[in-house]
């Protein structure tokens, strides 16, 4: 079953479950599917949440998880172990048929096959050659106030094929009028006014008529210019016409108008007023709809008091189905009406003409004919029956030197080519039937070339050869019945021990389907819970009991197989928490981990523990090689370097040592050294850091400084920073003594300036104390104590 006959509301259930399937995934852990969801049981409901989705109808998949677990990302089911040959998945196929040849519109026959929630694109190319055959037909307002106009059209003929052979090959032209409908209140219905309308002004006028199809497609101007000569004028007597209602059967009768198949149509509708729309004819009584079909007999229109005036849709798709561009030429005071009009019809132009003079029509149509192959625009269009379940988009890619303008491509050139880029896509399926074949038409506005797309809906499942995709009513039981007793009855045999309940039990175990499931049929239907899926024979299996990572399962990397992970690709490990890439133990200079090491898990780990650092590149204990190198190096150095006396010095040096008259630079193979002798020379010397190469260089070049230079240069040193000392002293009290520095407080004069709280611990007065004593005689001594003041300043007296 393919197709949703449960709704909610108008909303087919299926995709609710692919609603509700989203909403699911998205609230779910990391790595989780948006396919994946409890509520959906079937291969067709899982296709139909989108094309990522895929179907597992392997028999003995996930056993006793349930249907829904059937439905994933075609990745997690291949690490689940349902291989490619076990899946059904959305197929969306693009076939071009190449063995039809056009001119203008490549390719014209196009076949697609979709799934629901897919889309598909392709390229359509329109080519502009440089010169076409022309096809006019002059759809002319014949009411009386437009006379005069028609008498200017007697010279237009010849003086337009003159003008338009400098842009097309071959000009035919073509004639027609109408008036309005012939009917009440459009027209007066008094029998005299009908066959004359103008008889109150003693003119002769011909009757009103919806549209009158006078001269058909000719090259002959002769014969045009005498058509145009015989027209009388007609009469109504509201102000609106029915120019509308002629366009549509003008350009729906090609038969009798004689639209050439090769040549570019232009309907050029000439008038003074405006025009009736759909449902202005219910004044008349008239309330059929158009039916968009040909109604000519004897050239009139019979269908003009049937039916009422097209709508604008109707006429646009006529237009398009014809390959016409309409032209309207309007006197300026109706110019406004018109616009917003043009707005809502494709391939229209509009002229703003004062007066109807052959020059200002013939500038008219060069002017429009020339706007129209400038413009190459495309027009997509659905069969009517899937268009709410269908969606279209185009992109055009534009020459050099023109536009893109929505659907279009304006500026185009003679020759040049237009690319657009359609996208046809599936929203749903259709309800109550499995596929469907639609029709999708693609037309360049204005040519009479197209391309068809067949696009053929894929809505039901094949599920390989057997045709059993598990769906939840596959699994049903078959065969014989059990009664409530826990006895199967079989027919014909009677009773039996029902021994099934032990086809769920696992060897040694007296649970059934390892207390995580029901048994149902003799197989196990295991429980499902908020952790994840519990499957296998006897629900044994789960994919949740494996190793978590940064709080995640398989590190979000990964899924959960019968207890291990399989990681996504790039990934390994228990958790899925190693990278495969070796990117990060990339040395600077572009080896891995130095060359001292291996890459596990996107880390160094390096072969000697003597090193360490990101890439292996430090090693610390390494430095001991230079002082164990030191008593080697003093021998040497004491032999003065000298080759015939180097082989003394092999009982104190334990690698091959070589002179070298210049130091290699220091890499990752090399660890460079230094060593001073006892006479305060500096020595320069290389030992081998990598293992196996057992090699010490030594430099000949010594930088050596002789004692006495040593001690100059000390009290060189000395000397200079006690000059310093002096100038830097020296300079200061000359600043000071140019900036007239005196001690704080001190005046010009040399008196001091003290603050009020200064003053306030200042004498102001002189205080003394002096005591008299007068000792004799002694029995009667004598003291006195005077105590003085005086201000301060005053002398003592």
């Amino acid at each position: 079953m393919t197709s949703c006959p449960l709704t909610y509301g108008s909303v087919p259930l299926c995709l609710l479950l692919c609603f509700l399937a989203t909403l699911n995934a998205e609230a779910s852990r990391p790595g989780d599917s948006a396919c994946s969801s409890p509520m959906i049981t079937s291969c067709a409901e899982c296709l139909r949440c989108g094309p990522q989705c895929s179907w597992c109808f392997k028999e003995d998949f996930l056993d006793g998880a349930g249907s829904s677990h059937r439905c994933d990302l075609q990745v997690n089911l291949l690490r689940k172990g349902c291989g490619l040959e076990f899946t059904e998945r959305s197929k969306v196929k693009v076939e071009v048929n190449a063995t039809t040849s056009s001119t203008q519109v490549s390719p014209q026959d196009i076949s697609v096959t979709l799934t629901a929630g897919s889309e598909a694109s392709f390229i359509v190319a329109v080519k502009q050659l440089p010169r076409y055959p022309v096809d006019l037909y002059y759809l002319v307002d014949v009411s009386a106030s437009m006379q005069e106009n028609l008498d200017h059209l007697k010279t237009v003929g010849v003086a337009l094929s003159l003008r338009m052979k400098e842009h097309s090959s071959d000009l035919w032209l073509g004639f027609g009028s109408f008036v309005d409908k012939p009917v009440s209140p459009y027209i007066n219905v008094h029998p005299t006014k009908i066959n004359n309308p103008c008889s109150d002004y003693e003119i002769r006028c011909r009757p009103a008529h919806g549209f009158h199809h006078v001269l058909s497609m000719t090259g002959n101007m002769s014969e045009f210019t005498r058509v145009i000569k015989r027209q009388r004028i007609s009469g109504n007597m509201d102000t609106p016409e029915g120019g509308l209602d002629a366009m549509l059967q003008a350009a729906e009768c090609q038969k009798a108008v004689g639209w050439r198949p090769e040549a570019k149509r232009l309907l050029l509708l000439m008038t003074d007023q405006p025009s009736h729309l759909a449902l202005d004819s219910r004044l008349a009584g008239i309330v059929v709809p158009h039916d968009g079909l040909c109604h000519l007999e004897n050239n009139i229109y019979t269908g003009s008091t049937r039916m009422d005036h097209p709508s604008l849709g109707q006429l646009s798709e006529k237009l398009l189905e014809n390959h016409i561009h309409s032209i309207f030429a309007v006197e300026k005071q109706q110019f406004q009406w018109y616009e917003e009009l043009v707005r809502l019809l494709p391939a229209s132009y509009l002229g703003k003409i004062g007066f109807f003079q052959s020059p200002n029509l013939i500038d008219l149509v060069v002017d429009a004919y020339k706007s129209f192959l400038a413009e190459v625009a495309l027009s997509v269009s659905v069969d009517d029956k899937a268009f709410s379940r269908y969606w279209t988009s185009v992109s055009p890619i534009c020459p050099n030197g023109s536009t893109a303008t929505n659907q279009s491509c304006s500026g185009v050139q003679p020759n040049q080519t237009v690319y657009f880029n359609v996208t046809v896509g599936l929203r749903s399926c259709p309800d109550h039937v499995a596929d469907e074949e639609i029709k999708v038409m693609i037309r360049p506005v204005g040519y009479n070339e197209s391309t068809t797309v067949s696009v053929h809906s894929k809505c039901h499942c094949s599920c390989g050869s057997t045709g059993r995709c598990h769906d939840s009513d596959q699994s049903a039981c078959t065969g014989g019945t059990t009664d409530g007793g826990g006895l199967e009855r079989r027919p014909h045999q009677g009773l039996v021990i029902n021994e099934s309940k032990w086809n769920c039990r696992a060897d040694g175990s007296d649970v059934d389907c390892s207390g995580r499931g029901v048994c149902e049929c003799g197989r196990c239907v295991c429980e499902q819970g908020r952790l994840g899926t519990v499957y296998g024979k006897y629900c044994q299996m789960d994919d949740f009991s494996c190793s978590y990572n940064g709080g995640l399962l398989c590190g979000g990397r990964g899924v959960c197989v019968s207890g291990e992970c399989v990681c996504e690709d790039g990934w390994t490990g228990d958790s899925c928490g190693c990278g495969v890439s070796t990117a990060t133990c990339q040395s600077p200079d572009g080896s891995l981990c130095s060359g001292r090491g291996k890459c596990v898990c996107g880390q160094c780990v390096c072969d000697d523990q003597g090193y360490s650092g990101d890439f292996c590149e430090r090693c610390p204990a390494c430095q001991s090689s230079c002082q164990s190198n030191w008593k080697c190096v003093d021998c040497h150095v004491s032999r003065g370097l000298k080759e015939n006396e180097a082989r003394h010095c092999n009982h104190t040096c334990e690698s091959e040592v070589i002179y070298i008259n210049a130091m290699l630079s220091a890499g990752r193979k090399w660890l460079h050294c230094m060593y001073i002798s006892g006479d305060n020379c500096r020595y320069w010397f290389q030992t081998s850091s990598e293992p196996g190469l057992d090699q010490l260089h030594i430099s000949t070049r010594a930088e050596c400084a002789s004692r006495g230079r040593v001690i100059g240069t000390f009290l060189s040193v000395c000397a200079l920073t006690v000059l310093c000392g002096l100038v830097v002293v020296a300079v200061s009290r000359l600043l000071l003594q140019k900036r007239g520095w005196s001690p704080e407080g001190a005046t010009k004069d040399g008196d001091y300036l003290c603050t009020s709280k200064e003053l306030s611990y200042i004498p102001t007065s002189n205080e003394k104390t002096v005591t008299y004593r007068r000792d004799r005689p002694p029995d009667h001594s004598v003291e006195m104590t005077v105590h003085v003041k005086m201000p301060l300043g005053d002398p003592w007296q």
